[in-house]
């Protein structure tokens, strides 16, 4: 297509993601409370909302600290709802506009990747949310008894995506690595040799990149990613053994140049045209 079909298609797809952005958006704005209670429950909320009871780290209160945090809250809530349920239309849209250019095998990969993607990606997003609560009572275990906790709910709720988007991309990378090996670009016995840096990066990403900054957060984060990290391996290994039977030089060295045919084969002798043979050249097919 030229170029300006292109960019009517994308405009097209472009229209279409938003659109169901939109449309999600706003029917979450009817159920905004029970979006927010949803990701507010990880808190340990003091009963009756009682603030003595908040003194010590047993409970926190939820609140609002200026006029405008709760309208700004329940927008930005129905907007996160919106992209989150709308992602099956909008990554279609994109998966749509991409797919004409790829080939047959870079399909199968793509749908490959995007089909095992989406499971780990909630798969982290679930156990954040399960080790939340945890997380809340072991920061909030440290409040001295002279003090009380009130907690924004803005900042609860970006907390509570923070550590979504945090869990389910981390459990993203042992899928990169077993996708750059199956391009030939790492392999097997490389991602053995780099165990100790992974794993010691891992727990440093852990540390820096959870919201809760607390030791318990960190090793649930990091022990996951190990596992699927050696899974990966494992892949990896079996992947380029694989490789290697269906490889007809795998038994030379790298120095050593494969067994190539160079012995010459016969030509036929191209036939003349009439006129060639009536040109008076002597059976040659040129003027020589």
């Amino acid at each position: 297509m030229p170029l300006t079909e292109h960019l009517r298609e994308l405009r097209n797809r472009l229209a279409k993601a938003v659109l169901a952005i939109v449309v999600v958006s706003v029917v979450a704005a009817f159920y905004n409370k029970q979006i927010m209670d949803f990701l507010a429950a990880p808190v340990p909320e003091c009963p009756g909302r009682d603030l003595a009871a908040s003194h010590g780290g047993n409970c926190a209160v939820l609140i609002f600290n200026t006029p405008t945090s709760p309208f700004t809250t329940v927008v930005k809530v129905c907007l996160l709802a919106g992209v989150t349920i709308s992602s099956p239309v909008w990554l279609y849209q994109l998966w749509a506009f991409l797919a004409p250019g790829l080939h047959r095998n870079e399909k199968k990969y793509t749908i490959a990747f995007v089909a095992t993607a989406a499971p780990l990606f909630l798969a982290g997003a679930y156990l954040a949310y399960v080790i939340m609560p945890t997380s809340m009572r072991v920061l909030l275990s440290v409040t001295p008894d002279s003090a009380a906790n009130t907690l924004n709910l803005d900042d609860i709720l970006d907390f509570t995506v923070r550590m979504i988007l945090v869990f389910g991309l981390a459990f993203e990378l042992p899928l990169l690595l077993v996708m750059l090996n199956l391009v030939g670009m790492v392999s097997g016995r490389a991602m053995v040799k780099w165990w100790r840096g992974v794993t010691m990066g891992v727990f440093v990403f852990g540390a820096v990149a959870t919201p809760s900054t607390d030791p318990f957060g960190m090793c649930v984060l990091a022990v996951p990613i190990i596992i699927l990290y050696f899974g990966a391996v494992g892949f990896a290994i079996l992947n380029d053994k694989r490789r290697e039977r269906n490889n007809p030089d795998r038994l030379l060295s790298d120095d050593e140049a494969a067994p190539l045919d160079l012995s010459p084969e016969p030509l036929e002798a191209e036939p003349l045209t009439r006129q060639e043979r009536t040109a008076g050249r002597g059976g040659y097919d040129d003027v020589t």
